[in-house]
């Protein structure tokens, strides 16, 4: 099944465009903040169960104020003083999370439910 991607089009210094996913949202100190990466860089499949897989590189992880302006959300670069705290919080909120957002089950392989 084909999940639908919510994705963010950013532009960089030299003008050109690439995409991120929104992986996650989370609120800290009363602003909220949207955790990105570029999942379409990833392989389809990959049979590895361990971490440390050859098949699933390492991925740049980008966290983002979300701004509303409007009725529009902007994602602005979070402030610095701040990144440490928030850079652990996603690491915790990564290292929860379940590959199968939510679907699987207990005969699912994610290993989710082996520290139930």
């Amino acid at each position: 099944m084909e999940m639908e991607r919510d994705f963010v089009t950013f532009t960089d210094d030299d003008g050109n465009e690439f995409e991120l996913d929104v992986i996650d949202y989370f609120d800290f100190e009363g602003d909220e903040y949207a955790v990105l990466m570029d999942l379409s860089a990833l392989p389809e499949e990959c049979e590895c169960e361990d971490e440390d897989c050859e098949c699933m590189p390492e991925q740049d992880v980008y966290i983002m104020k979300v701004v509303i302006n409007g009725e529009m959300e902007e994602f602005v670069p979070a402030d610095e003083d701040k990144m440490d705290q928030l850079a652990a919080i996603v690491e915790e909120r990564l290292s929860e999370g379940c590959c199968c957002d939510d679907e699987c089950d207990d005969d699912c392989d994610c290993g989710c439910h082996d520290h139930e």
